[in-house]
C-alpha cells in the first residue's frame, strides 16, 4: 500500500500528470517575483541612483539626504522600506513631516540666536541661565553644539540690539558665557531691577513683555564685565611694559631717527629763552629735532603730557642747579603746556617772560594745582664774599654751606639737582684763593677735592632735611659739551655739526667729577636717583645752539661770529626733551611700585 502511494504520480493519467506542474509553476513564479521585487527594493535602498528625483524616491529616501550620522540613515532607510512593503503610507508621511519639521527648527536656530522659543515637546537647555524661571515664558534657544560655522544672520530684525552687539564682541553665545561663569545664577538674573515702560527692543525682539528687559539688563551686565575685563587686560599689558623698565638701564642706548618727534612744534612755545630758540634764530637744518633716545634693554614710553600732569597734580616739582637745569626746566614746561587746552592758565608766578638774572622762577599750571620751579644754584653750595686787608671783597665758594634757597624747596614733592659746568671755569679749575670752609680760605685746593667736599655737604643736607617717604630726589649728571678748537671763551666751535656721533669709540672719557658724585651717592641714607645723561649727550654734537644762540649780535660778535658759539647748552626742542622722557619713565615706575606696595599691604 505504501509502495502504491509512493508511486501515485507516475501511474496517473495524462491529465493529472500535467495539472501538478501547472500549480507548482504558479507558486514558483509568485515566490520568484516577490523575491526579485524585495531584492530590487533593497538594492535601490542601499545603492540609490544619484538621479532619484521623483517624489516616490524622495519620500522613501529623504531621511538619507538630510541625515548626518550613519546610524540615523540606516534606521530611516529600513523604516521607509517597511513602510512601503506593508503599505503604511500614512505613517511614512507623518515621519517625513516630522523630519522636515525638525530640519526646519534646526535651520531656524542657526539663523537667529537672539530670541528663539523652543518647541513645546523639547526640554529647555539646562545650562542656560534663563531656564529656572518659574513663569512659562519663552527663553533663548541654545545654538546646536555641533555647529561649526557662524550663522550669516544672527538677528532677524534690523535694529542692532545689545545682545547682537555682545555676540559680535565676545564671539560666543550667552549660554556659553553662562557655562564659563559658575558664580552667575538664575536667581541673580531674576532679581535684576525691572524697567517700567515698553521699549522698541521689547516689541521687536521679545515675544513676551518684560522678557526683553531682563535680557537687555543681562546683556548690559555682560558688556560691562567685558569692558572691565578689557580695562584689566590693558592695565595688565601696561604693567608688563612698566615691569620691563624696572631692570632697564635707561642711559645705555643710542639715538634713533623718529619722524614723530619733536614732542612739540618749534615756535609753538613762546616761553623758551632766545638762547635755546635755534630755529627762530635762523638755524636752517631741522633733523636734530627728529631723534629719540632708545635704551638697549627697553623702549622708553613716549611722554604723555596729559598723564604726566595728572601724576603731578597738586605737587611741586623743583629744579635746582645751573643753566643746564634751566634748559631741562624750560623743555618740561613747553611739553606740559602743549598738553593744556587753555594756555592762559599756564603762567610764571611773577609774570616774568625771560628767565635769566633772577634767583628763582615758578610756573603755575592752574588747572592742576601744580608748579614747576627753578632755583638757580650752579654749585649747589653758597657763593660767598670775604673782606681782604685793603677793605675790598673777594669772591669765594663755601664748600661747607648749601645754597641759601634750600629752605624754600626742602618740602617739595620732586627735586632735580645738577651741577658740573661751572666747575670747569678758570677760577674753579685753578682753585687758588677761592675755596672756603668756615673762615678758612684755601690758598690752593684741587678742583676734584673741592667738588667732593661740596657734594658731601649737599648730601648731608639732603639726609638731614629731606623726608624720602614724601619727596623724590634726582641728580642729573654732567651734560657733555662739544667745543672744537677751543673752549666756550676761547673760540671753540660746533656750528658745522649736523648729525650725531654714531660710533662709541669717539665719545669722551667719563668725567672724574661724576665718579666722585657716584661714590658720594652710594653712601647716602636718602634714596637719590641718578640721571646719568653724560653718555647719551656725548653722542649729540649736533644739538647745540652754536652760532644760532641769539638773533641780535653785538658789534664784537658781528666781527667774528664764529668765535662766539654755544656748544654747551641745547636747542629746544631737542636733547633735554629726552631727559624729561626719562624723568617721565621714572615717575611711572614709582607710581607702579607704590600701587603694588599698597595692594600688598
Amino acid at each position: 500500500m505504501a509502495d502504491a502511494t509512493k508511486y501515485i504520480p507516475i501511474v496517473s493519467d495524462p491529465k493529472s500528470f500535467f495539472s501538478i506542474p501547472k500549480t507548482r509553476k504558479t507558486l514558483t513564479f509568485a515566490y520568484a517575483f516577490t523575491f526579485a521585487f524585495v531584492a530590487f527594493t533593497v538594492f535601490l535602498a542601499f545603492c540609490p541612483s544619484p538621479n532619484t528625483s521623483s517624489p516616490f524616491f524622495t519620500n522613501i529616501f529623504s531621511s538619507t539626504a538630510s541625515s548626518t550620522s550613519s546610524t540615523t540613515a540606516y534606521k530611516s532607510q529600513l523604516s521607509s522600506i517597511f513602510s512601503f512593503l506593508f503599505n503604511t503610507t500614512t505613517s511614512s508621511s507623518s515621519s517625513s513631516s516630522s523630519s522636515d519639521s525638525t530640519h526646519a527648527t534646526t535651520t531656524s536656530r542657526s539663523t537667529n540666536t537672539t530670541f528663539q522659543s523652543p518647541p513645546t515637546t523639547q526640554k529647555p537647555f539646562k545650562a542656560t541661565p534663563f531656564q529656572n524661571h518659574t513663569q512659562t515664558t519663552p527663553s533663548i534657544s541654545k545654538i546646536p553644539t555641533n555647529q561649526t560655522e557662524k550663522p550669516r544672520d544672527r538677528v532677524v530684525n534690523k535694529e542692532p540690539s545689545s545682545a547682537s552687539n555682545h555676540t559680535q564682541l565676545s564671539g560666543t553665545s550667552y549660554e556659553d558665557k553662562a557655562l564659563n561663569k559658575s558664580n552667575h545664577s538664575s536667581n541673580g538674573v531674576a532679581s535684576l531691577p525691572k524697567v517700567s515702560g515698553g521699549s522698541p527692543r521689547e516689541n521687536l525682539s521679545s515675544p513676551v513683555k518684560g522678557e526683553g528687559v531682563v535680557h537687555g539688563n543681562y546683556t548690559a551686565s555682560l558688556v560691562k564685565k567685558q569692558k572691565d575685563g578689557n580695562k584689566e587686560t590693558d592695565s595688565g599689558m601696561e604693567d608688563e611694559k612698566i615691569e620691563a623698565l624696572v631692570k632697564c638701564d635707561f642711559f645705555d642706548g643710542e639715538w634713533i631717527k623718529d619722524d614723530s618727534y619733536p614732542l612739540y612744534e618749534p615756535g609753538s612755545c613762546n616761553l623758551i629763552d632766545e638762547q635755546f630758540s635755534c630755529i627762530q634764530n635762523g638755524r636752517p637744518d631741522k633733523d636734530y629735532q627728529k631723534y629719540k633716545w632708545k635704551p638697549k634693554g627697553c623702549s622708553l614710553p613716549r611722554l604723555d603730557g596729559h598723564r604726566m600732569l595728572e601724576m603731578l597734580r597738586g605737587k611741586r616739582l623743583i629744579f635746582v642747579g645751573d643753566s643746564l637745569n634751566r634748559n631741562m626746566w624750560e623743555s618740561l614746561i613747553c611739553i606740559l603746556r602743549n598738553s593744556v587746552e587753555d594756555k592762559s592758565k599756564v603762567y610764571e608766578a611773577n609774570g616774568r617772560v625771560r628767565f635769566k638774572g633772577e634767583a628763582s622762577y615758578s610756573f603755575i599750571f592752574k588747572d592742576y594745582n601744580f608748579s614747576a620751579e627753578l632755583f638757580v644754584s650752579p654749585f649747589l653750595v653758597q657763593e660767598w664774599q670775604v673782606q681782604v686787608k685793603n677793605g675790598t671783597k673777594k669772591e669765594t665758594l663755601r664748600l661747607d654751606l648749601v645754597g641759601k634757597s634750600s629752605v624754600q624747596y626742602k618740602n617739595a614733592d620732586i627735586i632735580i639737582f645738577n651741577t658740573g659746568h661751572w666747575w670747569t671755569h678758570d677760577k674753579t679749575s685753578k682753585g687758588k684763593d677761592y675755596y672756603q670752609e668756615g673762615s678758612h680760605v684755601y690758598n690752593e685746593l684741587n678742583v676734584l677735592e673741592a667738588f667732593r667736599r661740596a657734594i658731601t655737604t649737599w648730601s648731608r643736607w639732603i639726609d638731614a632735611n629731606i623726608d624720602s617717604s614724601k619727596s623724590m630726589i634726582f641728580f642729573r649728571g654732567y651734560s657733555a659739551s662739544h667745543f672744537s678748537g677751543g673752549q666756550w671763551n676761547s673760540g671753540g666751535q660746533c656750528d658745522s655739526e649736523i648729525v650725531p656721533i654714531k660710533n662709541e669709540k669717539y665719545l669722551k672719557e667719563y668725567p672724574p667729577k661724576m665718579r666722585v658724585l657716584e661714590k658720594v651717592l652710594k653712601y647716602m641714607k636718602t634714596k637719590v636717583t641718578y640721571l646719568n645723561v653724560t653718555k647719551m649727550t656725548d653722542f649729540r654734537k649736533d644739538g647745540h645752539p652754536s652760532i644760532y644762540r641769539k638773533q641780535n649780535l653785538s658789534a664784537e660778535e658781528r666781527k667774528s661770529p664764529l668765535s662766539f658759539q654755544d656748544c654747551s647748552h641745547w636747542c629746544l626742542p631737542g636733547v633735554p626733551d629726552a631727559w624729561n622722557e626719562i624723568l617721565y619713565a621714572e615717575l611711572l615706575l614709582r607710581q607702579y611700585q607704590n600701587k603694588h606696595l599698597k595692594n600688598r599691604t
